[in-house]
């Protein structure tokens, strides 16, 4: 699916208070963090730069993912005085068969990108978490998911989440175009690819964002998600509290996760 993008029209008035209250139905649960070790069932590499890994484990029956946007911490011994800790989005979760699924970006030369590239099945790996979920309803007016190629698992996973009937705008930018994928969806998603940072960011200030009730999801480099936060609050005047920013990783910096508030 193609997105269609209206030109940036003139400034929209500041959200009222009417607005901010009902866009602050987005809630956090605390869950226990347990740490758990797991069994690799499965391993697919579905694009260039990504490799799927399925994770099996009687630890599982408890686990907690109520979010598209969960975390959980994937831990390494790298041979270090301390193991190796890296966040990753619970791509899909099935209770009933103790199976989780993680998403692996591999670009790059980082532990935990270097495992998934030799994972095998019958290999053990430990997860902790989540610790946490933020609850985003489904039933806002619009949906705006944006965000780099680490952002790819959260938002596949919400917008199989989303009910027939929703409406979704879908901005992404991948390095390698071989890495962009069919969205599976029952929602009313507008999809639209870019290819660089300057890309997406442009992408969104030129767009018009729908009338209604709408929550802004984004994920991906620190400095680019920062810049499209600023854009949606001082330049189009969308509410803070209808607003979920988080920075995936920052360049120049290991092991990076941020949300980014205020």
């Amino acid at each position: 699916m193609t997105l269609s993008i209206n030109l940036r029209g003139p400034p929209r008035p500041p959200v009222n208070m009417d607005t901010i209250q009902a866009a602050s139905r987005a809630h956090r649960v605390r869950h226990e963090i347990k740490v758990r070790d797991l069994e690799v069932v499965r391993v697919e590499r579905i694009s260039p730069h990504f490799t799927r890994v399925t994770f099996a484990g009687e630890s599982l029956a408890d686990f907690p993912s109520a979010s598209f946007d969960d975390h959980v911490k994937f831990i390494l011994d790298a041979g270090t005085d301390a193991p190796v800790r890296r966040d990753y989005t619970p791509r899909s979760f099935d209770r009933a068969a103790r199976e989780l699924v993680i998403e692996f970006a591999q670009h790059g030369e980082g532990p935990a990108a270097g495992w998934a590239a030799q994972a095998r099945a019958g290999q053990r790996a430990t997860v902790a978490g989540p610790k946490g979920s933020l609850i985003i309803p489904v039933d806002y007016d619009w949906h705006l998911l944006v965000g780099d190629e680490t952002a790819l698992p959260a938002i596949s996973r919400r917008l199989e989440e989303l009910p027939a009937g929703t409406h979704a705008i879908v901005i992404v930018h991948t390095a390698d175009a071989a890495d962009r994928r069919d969205f599976v969806t029952a929602a009313d998603a507008g999809v639209r690819w870019v290819g660089s940072d300057a890309e997406l960011v442009a992408a969104v200030r030129a767009l018009r964002l729908p009338a209604g009730e709408g929550y802004a999801w984004i994920a991906g480099e620190a400095a680019t998600t920062a810049a499209l936060r600023r854009v949606l609050v001082e330049e189009k005047g969308h509410g803070k509290h209808a607003i979920r920013a988080a920075a995936y990783w920052k360049r120049g910096a290991a092991g990076h996760h941020e949300n980014l508030e205020g």
